[in-house]
This record gives C-alpha cells, sequence and structure tokens, in this order.
C-alpha cells in the first residue's frame, strides 16, 4: 500500500526527548517500511525515517523555539498533504481536529488517529458535528465521553521489541517519567518515594506553561530532600538506564490518560509499573502480572513493598505479546484496507473488526 503518515511538527519523528505522539508515529512508520509498504511521512525537516520524508517545517517547533502561531505551519503542511492526494492509498493523520473540514469532503481513504483526551464539553461539540469522519482511539477508555463518534477501532500503541533491553535485576530506587503538570502528579510519586523510604529519579519536561506549577508546588517538595532526584528529559537510553533499572515505574496520574506510552516502555525493560486507576491504566495494566492498580498513597506504598513479588520475565512477556509494533502495524493494515475497500464499494467506512 502507499501510505501517507501525517504528523505534528511540535516535535520531530522521532523526537529528541519528550514527545510521545511523534514517537508513536516514528515506530509505526518504520515498521509499516519494514513490511513492504510505501510509506510517506509529512513532518519537521529534521524527522530521521526509513519512509520518504516531506519536510513541511525545517526542524521542529518546540525545539526551534518558535513563538509564532503553529496554525501557519499547520496549515501549510495541510495544503502539501492535499497537493499530493492522488499519490496514496490512504492517508493517515494524527494531527488533531484542524483538519477535519477538509477531511469531511476529501474522497480519499483516510483515518484520524485521535490522541488527546476527549472529556471536554468542546470535545462532544466537536465530534457531534464531525461524525462520520473515520477514527481511531488509542484506549476504549479515551472513546467514552464521545461514543457519537465514527471509531473504526481501538488500537493500543506499540513499541519495537528490540527499543528496550530487559533488566532482571533493578537497583534500588523508583522512577517517575513524564511532564511536570497538574494532571500527572509528580507530588504523589514524591508522597509514595517519602513514605516507603526509597530513592525517587525523575525524568521530567517542564513546559513554560507549568512553570509556576513546578516552583510553588514540585520545588519545594524537591529542595533538600535527600531521595528525590531530577534527572530532567532523557532519550530512549536514559530511558533504558532509568526505567530498566527502578523498582517500579510510577504513574500516579489524575486525569483520563488517553494510553500512556510511558507504561509500555517500563514494560519493555521488564520493569512493573504502579499506576493510579485513571483513563486508559486498566487497559495497559494488568493486575499482578505487569504491574499493579491503585487509587491511594497507601494503596501505592504498600503496593511499592510487594512490588518484587512480581516476575520480570513475566513483565516483559506480557508487553512482546500485547504491545508490540508488530501487532500494532498489523492492525492498522487491517483497518487501511477495510478503508480502501469501503471507498472502492463507495459506501461509508464504519466499525471495522479491530479492537484492542
Amino acid at each position: 500500500m502507499r501510505i501517507a503518515q501525517i504528523a505534528p511538527l511540535h516535535e520531530s519523528v522521532p523526537p529528541l526527548r519528550y514527545g510521545g505522539t511523534e514517537r508513536v508515529v516514528h515506530y509505526l512508520s518504520e515498521e509499516l517500511v519494514r513490511r513492504g509498504h510505501e510509506v510517506t511521512l509529512f513532518a519537521s525537516g529534521d524527522s530521521r525515517t526509513s519512509a520518504e520524508l516531506c519536510p513541511c517545517v525545517p526542524e521542529s517547533l518546540r525545539l526551534a523555539g518558535r513563538g509564532c502561531d503553529p496554525t501557519v505551519q499547520e496549515a501549510i503542511q495541510l495544503d502539501q498533504v492535499l497537493k499530493q492526494v492522488g499519490r496514496f492509498d490512504v492517508l493517515h493523520f494524527h494531527t488533531g481536529h484542524m483538519s477535519f473540514p477538509l477531511l469531511n469532503r476529501l474522497e480519499v481513504p483516510h483515518l484520524s488517529t485521535v490522541h488527546g483526551p476527549l472529556d471536554s464539553p468542546e470535545q462532544a461539540a466537536l465530534f457531534n458535528h464531525f461524525d462520520r469522519l473515520p477514527l481511531v482511539s488509542i484506549s476504549e477508555n479515551q472513546r467514552r465521553p464521545v461514543t457519537q463518534a465514527n471509531w473504526l477501532g481501538t488500537i493500543h500503541h506499540g513499541l519495537p521489541t528490540d527499543l528496550y533491553t530487559f533488566v532482571a535485576t533493578p537497583a534500588d530506587y523508583l522512577a517517575f517519567v513524564g511532564r511536570v503538570s497538574p494532571e500527572k502528579r509528580l507530588d504523589r510519586a514524591i508522597e509514595i518515594a517519602m513514605a516507603v523510604g526509597v530513592p525517587l529519579k525523575v525524568a521530567a519536561k517542564i513546559d513554560p506553561v507549568d512553570r509556576d506549577y513546578f516552583h510553588h508546588h514540585i520545588e519545594p517538595m524537591m529542595l533538600g530532600n535527600p531521595l528525590v532526584e531530577f534527572v530532567g528529559e532523557v532519550d530512549d537510553q536514559g530511558k533504558q538506564e532509568l526505567l530498566g533499572n527502578a523498582l517500579a515505574l510510577l504513574f500516579p496520574i489524575d486525569w483520563p490518560e488517553p494510553f500512556g506510552l510511558v507504561m509500555i516502555e517500563a514494560n519493555a525493560c521488564g520493569t512493573p509499573v504502579i499506576a493510579w486507576r485513571r483513563g486508559s491504566t486498566p487497559e495497559v495494566i494488568h493486575e499482578g502480572v505487569n504491574g499493579c492498580l491503585v487509587e491511594t498513597i497507601a494503596e501505592a506504598a504498600d503496593a511499592v513493598n510487594r512490588i518484587e513479588r512480581l516476575d520480570r520475565s513475566r513483565v516483559r512477556s506480557h508487553f512482546e505479546v500485547r504491545f508490540s509494533v508488530t501487532r500494532q502495524a498489523e492492525d492498522y493494515e487491517q483497518l487501511y484496507r477495510h478503508l480502501i475497500q469501503a471507498h472502492r464499494c463507495q459506501c461509508p467506512a464504519r466499525r471495522s473488526p479491530v479492537h484492542a
């Protein structure tokens, strides 16, 4: 198949450090190329890919430090895609709702993977209006606020099985990886570490919008605290070191997490996850197999004290079966074929048998 992958421009594909959506687009694109498809990636010019790269901006917007309106570049990107639309059997968008008015009129097989949360009233209005666009959710929980949308299926994220290496014997510390923001609840992770007396290593990104939150709420908990080490953003090699050697990854979220890629990154190393029962976590974490689901600091502390009972080799095996990029690509191939066949029959593309 001739497949166009349209990525966000905020980060490169893959991102140098933080960036979940762009990372997912990269792994999927590489796997589709490996499987013999002709893939064109519409992304920033500093992206690294085995696919044909169509650079839509010279470099990713965040690391370039651009203060301009990103919708300008996004509009140009969409125009570049539309000018080449005849080259492709299917278009796969990862760029959000700005393209919806045009996609609603596009007479070429296409789908959009929705990567963010959908729990706001504005999202309900959006998907009430665009109720025929072919969409993919990344967890069943993500789609619950907007069940009226045209969901073709749910496809959980996947990673290459050779990206991270299994670590059988961890060191004596806990890990937190993510953004420093109110919904990610780094404060909970610090409280858990203090409750059990186990060091916590924090690999986190601080966006400008969250700097006040960091300085007023998180920094006071870290200053002079011998149990907390702030590492900052890390790349894949840094994640291997940090996650692979951790007793557990703490994922103490306080929002409807659409997926949570770092959970399966930890599992790929054999590291279990202690996660709050919110959003997608019950779909990703199988209690007692690849981690624990909790709802309080006390439950999380108890889970840390029991975490060594989990078999790390079983954690890794669970990842290989459920969250490999091979499985993810196979699921998307099924959807692509469904869309192409529906287009040939000139019938609307509705729900297919693809589910997580």
